[in-house]
C-alpha cells in the first residue's frame, strides 16, 4: 500500500441500497486516475452504517472490479466480529485489512496491542492499523506502534490524528522495521512525506484523485513543487472532511462527474450555503487540474 489510495465511497441507490454498478463504475473513475491502492470500508465509505454482510459485499464487488491493491477495512468494537470481518475479506481477495482501534468502550494501550496481535495471529492477511480519534476518541500512541511494528502479520498504519508532530515521532520508533505509516489526512499530506510516510489514505483521494497521486509521485523528485500543489488541495480537503463529511464529499465527486451515489441515512443532503462553497473550490480545482 505505497502511494495514494481513496478511502472509497459506497454509493447508495435513492432508497438506500448500495449500488453495486456505481460502485464498480467509481472503481473505475479513481483508479483511471491514478491512485496507486483503495480503500473500501473506511470511515468515508460508511462502512459504519453498512451491515456485516454488506461490507463483505462491497469489499467483494471492490476487489473484482480493481486492478489495484485492496485494503479492506474490516475493524469494528469487538475481536470476534472483526476477525469474520477480515476473514470475509481474504475469502473476497482483499489483499490486506484496515483494522480501527476498538471504540465505544476505553481501552488502554496494553490493551490495545493485545488485540492487535490477536487480530494478526488471527488474520489470513497482513494487517493494517488505524487510528482515527475524531471518530474513536482514542489514539495508538507511538510506543504501541513500534511494539507492533514488529509482529511479521502487522505490515504498516493509517495515521488519521492530523498530528505532524505524533507522525513524526512514529516514524522515527518504526524506522527500522518493514512497517508502511500512511496518512490520514489530506491537509499534512505533503508534512508526512517530507517525515517519511510510504504514502495516503486520503477523503481528497475520491474528488481529486489525480492532484493527490501528483503530490506523492512528485515528492521525491521535487518536494517544494509537491508542498505547493498539497498546499492549493488543502482547502478543499478542509470542506469534504471536517466541514462537510461525507454528504459534501459525495455531492464534490457529483459535481466533477463521479459515480458517488447518495448518502445513506442518518446523512442528509448538503444545503445551498455548502453546495456554493463546494462549488466555488471545485472550479479552483478545475483552474488548478488545467495549469498542472
Amino acid at each position: 500500500m505505497h502511494g495514494i489510495g481513496p478511502p472509497l465511497v459506497t454509493p447508495f441507490d435513492e432508497e438506500g441500497a448500495v449500488d453495486e454498478t456505481r460502485l464498480r463504475e467509481v472503481v473505475a473513475w479513481v483508479t483511471d486516475r491514478g491512485v496507486d491502492f483503495l480503500v473500501p470500508c473506511g470511515s468515508n465509505s460508511e462502512a459504519e452504517l453498512l451491515t456485516a454482510e454488506e461490507r463483505a459485499r462491497v469489499i467483494e464487488v471492490v476487489t473484482e472490479a480493481a486492478d489495484v491493491p485492496v485494503l479492506a477495512g474490516t475493524g469494528s468494537p469487538g475481536l470476534r466480529e472483526t476477525l469474520d470481518a477480515t476473514a470475509r475479506a481474504a475469502e473476497a481477495g482483499a489483499d490486506a485489512a484496515l483494522v480501527v482501534t476498538p471504540f465505544y468502550y476505553d481501552h488502554d494501550q496494553a490493551t490495545l496491542r493485545d488485540y492487535y496481535r490477536e487480530v494478526a495471529d488471527a488474520a489470513e492477511i497482513p494487517v493494517y492499523l488505524y487510528s482515527v480519534p475524531a471518530y474513536t476518541d482514542v489514539a495508538l500512541s507511538p510506543d504501541t506502534v513500534a511494539s507492533l511494528a514488529t509482529h511479521p502479520n502487522v505490515a504498516g498504519m493509517k495515521d488519521s490524528t492530523g498530528d505532524v508532530a505524533r507522525f513524526v515521532r512514529t516514524q522515527r520508533r518504526v524506522a527500522d522495521a518493514d512497517f508502511e505509516l500512511v496518512v490520514g489526512s489530506g491537509g499534512v499530506l505533503a508534512e508526512a512525506l517530507d517525515a517519511g510516510a510510504a504514502g495516503g489514505v486520503l477523503a481528497l483521494a475520491n474528488v481529486a484523485p489525480g492532484p493527490a497521486s501528483r503530490v506523492f509521485e512528485t515528492h521525491d523528485t521535487d518536494p517544494n513543487a509537491a508542498r505547493s500543489l498539497a498546499h492549493e488541495l488543502v482547502a478543499l480537503n478542509h470542506a469534504v472532511t471536517a466541514e462537510h463529511s461525507v454528504p459534501g464529499l459525495k455531492y464534490a465527486m457529483r459535481q466533477r462527474g463521479a459515480p458517488a451515489g447518495h448518502v445513506r441515512s442518518p446523512h442528509q443532503p448538503i444545503g445551498d450555503a455548502a453546495r456554493d462553497r463546494l462549488d466555488s473550490l471545485l472550479e479552483d480545482l478545475d483552474d488548478l487540474v488545467r495549469d498542472s
